[in-house]
């Protein structure tokens, strides 16, 4: 049977995605599912909503439609070869009594599988339940976070990484405790942001990472002396910067984390629950408009990205979600990490099942 990649790539976005969220009809998603059987993985090439072209090799991206245990560790099995010693997985907790972070339970049994590892967090530039270390203690228990260590990186302190061939930013102050870790799990819940138009693995550790008074005002760069709560006062292009260069302040934080570990990273995307917002808005998240697709797992940070937002183009119930991300031009975060030669914005999606 002859097919194109780009047919290649619109079926399998029909099963992958289909088969997640039903809103293919069953003929259609059979089809698909034949073709698949009939070429096996890899399965996918990149379809790239960026508007900029590649040629070259493609990087692996693993991919499920089921998100649960099980197969995140299948997952996580496919791209471990590199992790070592001790490993912080880097969690996205969210405010008290998010309705969308990530399942405990899914969260428990896969970091019971990964030796010397915990999660890793930081505290909050804005004021509020994560901007103390007392008060994002508090917030763990809440929300569930009581099965392991949970590691505040930022508690005592700071270390500076450098930014090579920053963008913006020379270094950015990261967590102190970040460098204690030999390897580092990146375990993102997919979904919508308010600046970044969608939070990934680059937003993850970006922010994620870096320490809450000190290295996100370099990330945010933000102007004043205080942060206020997270309101129409982030977002008036005044106190600090937006779209593209905050996109790209974050590809030079994202940079640091990585050159940093080097092989030692390794990428979870988990898309369930895709509000608009991000979890940093607990429970004023939006209602997802849009259905679950399933879990995907690299080696490289901006092939996981842009998998992900091409899994978003390739939906038909994502208009909300589309609109978010362009609305704040978050594409330009995966043409940042490009320039930063930070992985390879093209891959082949290949599925585990």
């Amino acid at each position: 049977m002859d097919i194109t990649r780009r047919d290649l790539f619109k079926l399998a976005g029909v099963a992958a995605v289909g088969a997640a969220g039903g809103q293919f009809g069953g003929a259609e998603a059979a089809k698909a599912k034949k073709i698949l059987k009939l070429n096996a993985a890899p399965v996918v090439g990149s379809k790239n909503v960026t508007g900029t072209r590649y040629t070259g090799t493609a990087a692996k991206v693993y991919f499920t439609d089921k998100i649960d245990a099980e197969h995140l560790i299948k997952l996580y099995g496919k791209i471990n070869g590199e992790i070592f010693g001790k490993v912080g997985i880097k969690l996205h907790t969210g405010e008290p009594n998010g309705p969308n972070i990530l399942p405990r339970d899914m969260v428990r049994a896969f970091q019971a599988q990964v030796p010397n590892s915990n999660i890793i967090e930081t505290n909050t530039l804005y004021d509020g339940a994560r901007y103390t270390t007392e008060g994002h203690r508090q917030t763990l228990m809440t929300n569930g976070w009581d099965f392991c260590d949970v590691d505040i990186m930022d508690e005592f302190g700071g270390v500076n990484l450098p930014v090579r061939g920053g963008l913006h930013l020379k270094e950015v102050t990261m967590g102190g405790h970040l460098v204690d870790y030999d390897s580092v799990i990146v375990l993102t819940h997919y979904k919508g942001h308010a600046m970044g138009g969608f939070g990934g693995s680059l937003k993850n550790i970006a922010i994620g990472c870096a320490s809450g008074q000190v290295g996100k005002v370099q990330v945010h760069g933000y102007k004043l002396s205080e942060m206020p709560p997270p309101g129409p006062s982030w977002f008036d292009g005044v106190s600090m910067p937006l779209k593209e260069e905050f996109m790209e302040r974050m590809a030079d934080s994202g940079k640091a984390t990585c050159d940093h570990f080097g092989k030692h990273i390794v990428f979870l995307n988990v898309m369930r629950r895709m509000s608009v917002d991000c979890d940093c808005a607990g429970t004023r998240a939006a209602e997802p408009t849009c259905a679950d697709v399933g879990i995907l797992a690299s080696t490289d940070i901006l092939a996981i990205d842009q998998a992900c937002c091409d899994l978003v183009w390739t939906a038909d119930d994502t208009a909300d979600l589309r609109e978010r991300i362009e609305s704040r031009h978050g594409l330009r975060q995966l043409t940042a990490m490009a320039e930063h030669k930070m992985g390879n914005p093209q891959y082949e999606l290949i599925g585990i099942d």
